[in-house]
């Protein structure tokens, strides 16, 4: 439903001859980049010793997906940090070691490597991998196609509204506000991938491109 003013007897409305409609608009498009975490977690009971290894293992990752003719610019740390971990027995807290996770945030623009990518990376040391997306390089050129569409949209429910109500429609609205926008990528949950996992087949899929906006039209009657 959407509300609108209707006239009274004498064709005049208090609340100035508005009609008020929600306008939508749509594109179902194919994604042309993609990104991922990739992580090197490493559990050792000597802090440095786990630090220097984790390291080694990281400048191991950056260097195979290079190879695989990722720039070295669009990978980039996403989060690096130290974790005490314990266990417990009998109610004490008994230390067990260090935890050194690194995640880097890996783009790629070439999708047919997404997969290549995640076994590249498992290959050679990763074993967390997360947070892959499927996304648009240009995504408020095609935001701005979908907010036209929009427009459009409210335009022909307007003039719907108003043969239905046979009264005279202003075809310029009066008022457009932008309530809201969405770009849905594909999100694949996070997963921690055993060393020597291959083959990876990720499915991009589309995305949608969405535009919503409400406008009022002004509209007069004839006597």
């Amino acid at each position: 439903m959407y509300p609108y003013p209707v006239p009274t007897r004498n064709g005049l409305h208090p609340k100035g001859h508005l009609i008020k409609v929600i306008g939508e608009g749509e594109l179902l498009l194919s994604p042309d980049s993609a990104s991922v975490t990739l992580g090197v977690i490493t559990e050792m009971k000597e802090l440095i010793p786990a630090q220097q290894q984790n390291s080694v293992e990281v400048t191991k990752v950056i260097n195979a997906l290079k190879t695989l003719g990722i720039p070295k610019n669009s990978i980039q740390t996403s989060d690096y940090r130290i974790d005490t971990e314990y266990d417990y027995e009998q109610g004490k807290q008994l230390f067990r070691g260090y935890k050194v996770t690194h995640l880097l945030n890996v783009k790629i623009d070439d999708l047919s490597l997404v997969g290549k990518v995640v076994d590249t990376a498992v290959q050679n040391g990763v074993n967390y991998v997360s947070n892959i997306q499927f996304t648009l390089k240009n995504k408020e050129g095609f935001y701005l196609q979908a907010l036209a569409l929009a427009l459009n949209n409210a335009s022909e429910k307007a003039k719907t509204i108003a043969t239905t109500l046979h009264v005279t429609l202003n075809p310029t609205p009066s008022s457009v506000v932008e309530s809201g926008s969405t770009v849905q990528p594909i999100h694949y949950p996070a997963e921690t991938l055993a060393k020597g996992f291959s083959s990876t087949q990720l499915e991009p899929g589309q995305l949608i491109v969405k535009a919503v906006i409400s406008a009022e039209f002004h509209y007069h009657t004839t006597v």
